[in-house]
C-alpha cells in the first residue's frame, strides 16, 4: 500500500508541473507537442478540425516614437512679495479684494493722503518764494556788474551781490529735492502691484495705522509664467544636456489626476552642481500658465522630452501578457496559427508599447480572446479590422 501511495503521489506531481507548465505555453518541445495535440483533441469536436477562435489584431506599426523623461515635480513662483508701507498713516481704501488677480500697476491699498499732501503745498511755496528771491537777487547782480565795470561799484559790494545769488540758487536746489520728496510722499500713499498676479489674505484691514518697516499688508505672487523645479540623475544629466545642444528642449506638466498635459514649457535652467549626497542636479522648466490653473508649492510630473527615437515598433498595450519566463505576445501565422514570441519592451506612448526585439514590421498581434489561446499553435480566425474595432 505504501508504494502504491507514493507512486500516485508522484503522478499527481508532475500531472501539477505539467499542467502549469502548459498553462504558460512553456513546455519541453516533446511535452509541447504531446500537450498541442491533447487540447486540440479536446477542442475538437467529434470527427472534424478544432474550431478556429475568432481574435482581433492589430499590424506591427512603425512610427516616430518621443523619448521623454518622467520626473516627480514641485511648482514654485516667480516672484512673490510682501506688500508693506513706506509711509506711515492710516489705510483709507483697499480696491482690491482678497485673494484677486490683479494687473501690474493696478491700485491694492490707498493711505491716507492729507499730511503728504499738505507737504507738498509747503515743499510748492518755498520753492515759489526762493524762486522770487533769485529772480531779484539775480537782476541786482546783473545791474552791479555793469557798475562795477564803470567804477561806480566797488569789489566787495559787487562780490556780495554774488554770493547772496549762489547761496539763493542753494537753497532753491533744496526746495527742488524737498518738493520731490513731498511728491514721493504722496505716491507711496498708493500702494500698486509692480507685476501681475494673485493677491493673498488681507492683514491691515481699512482704518489700520501703518508705519514703515512695520507688518506686511499682504502678498503678491507671480503666477504666469511659473516654475517648475525637479531633480535628474547624473546619467539623465548627459542625456539632457544632449538634448539641450540641439535646440529648445520641452517639459509637459500634468496636474494630479491629468493623463495629458495641459500646460508646456522649457527648460530654462541646470544647476552648477550636482548634490554629492542624492546624485542628482536641480533643474528648473518655465511655464506659461495663462489660466492661473497651477498654483505655487503644487506636486506636479513633467516630462521632458528628448530627441525622437525613429521608426520605431509599436504595439497595443493589452497585447502584451506575461509569463514566468518573460513578457510575451500571440502573432498570427501565415496559416492563421497563435504564434507565440517573446518580446522586449521599450518607452511607451499613451495606448501603445516600443518593441525593440521580438517583432517585425508587418506582423499581425492578437489583442483579444488571450485567455482563450490554450496552447500555442491554437487555430485563430483574425477579425476584419471594422469588427476588430467594435468589439474592442
Amino acid at each position: 500500500m505504501r508504494v502504491r501511495t507514493v507512486i500516485l503521489g508522484s503522478i499527481v506531481v508532475v500531472a501539477a508541473v505539467g499542467a502549469g507548465l502548459y498553462k504558460t505555453g512553456h513546455l519541453p518541445p516533446a511535452l509541447l507537442a504531446l500537450g498541442s495535440e491533447t487540447a486540440k483533441a479536446e477542442a475538437a469536436p467529434a470527427g472534424g478540425p478544432p474550431p478556429a477562435m475568432p481574435v482581433p489584431v492589430a499590424p506591427v506599426l512603425k512610427r516616430s516614437l518621443p523619448i521623454y523623461l518622467d520626473y516627480s515635480a514641485r511648482t514654485e513662483s516667480i516672484a512673490a512679495i510682501s506688500l508693506q508701507a513706506k509711509v506711515s498713516g492710516y489705510i483709507q481704501a483697499q480696491p482690491a479684494a482678497d485673494g484677486s488677480d490683479v494687473k501690474q500697476g493696478d491700485l491694492l491699498y490707498k493711505i491716507d493722503p492729507r499730511d503728504f499732501q499738505a507737504a507738498l503745498d509747503q515743499a510748492n511755496a518755498q520753492l515759489q518764494r526762493d524762486q522770487a528771491n533769485i529772480d531779484y537777487l539775480r537782476s541786482n547782480y546783473d545791474r552791479g556788474s555793469e557798475l562795477t565795470k564803470n567804477g561806480w561799484l566797488d569789489k566787495d559790494t559787487f562780490d556780495q551781490r554774488q554770493s547772496n545769488l549762489k547761496q539763493a540758487q542753494a537753497a532753491l536746489a533744496a526746495d527742488q529735492a524737498a518738493q520731490r520728496q513731498a511728491e514721493l510722499n504722496v505716491g507711496y500713499t498708493e500702494i500698486r502691484a509692480p507685476f501681475a498676479g494673485r493677491l493673498g489674505r488681507n492683514q491691515a484691514p481699512v482704518g489700520t495705522l501703518v508705519s514703515v518697516g512695520g507688518s506686511a499688508l499682504n502678498t503678491l505672487v507671480q503666477l504666469d509664467p511659473i516654475y517648475i523645479t525637479f531633480n535628474p540623475s547624473e546619467s539623465e544629466l548627459t542625456k539632457i544636456q544632449a538634448a539641450k545642444a540641439k535646440g529648445k528642449v520641452t517639459v509637459d506638466v500634468l496636474l494630479p489626476g491629468e493623463t495629458e498635459p495641459k500646460h508646456q514649457g522649457e527648460l530654462t535652467f541646470l544647476d552648477n552642481a550636482v548634490d554629492n549626497h542624492t546624485g542628482t542636479i536641480l533643474a528648473r522648466a518655465t511655464v506659461g500658465n495663462g489660466d492661473f490653473g497651477v498654483l505655487p508649492g503644487q506636486y506636479v510630473r513633467v516630462r521632458v522630452h528628448l530627441a525622437p527615437q525613429p521608426d520605431a515598433l509599436m504595439v497595443p498595450q493589452v497585447a502584451v501578457a506575461a509569463s514566468q519566463f518573460g513578457r510575451y505576445v500571440y502573432v498570427v501565422s501565415k496559416d492563421n496559427r497563435a504564434e507565440q514570441r517573446l518580446v522586449t519592451l521599450g518607452p511607451t506612448d499613451g495606448e501603445l508599447v516600443s518593441i525593440q526585439k521580438g517583432l517585425a514590421e508587418g506582423d499581425r498581434v492578437i489583442t483579444g480572446n488571450l485567455q482563450k489561446i490554450f496552447y500555442p499553435g491554437m487555430p485563430v480566425q483574425p477579425l476584419p479590422q471594422q469588427q476588430a474595432n467594435a468589439g474592442s
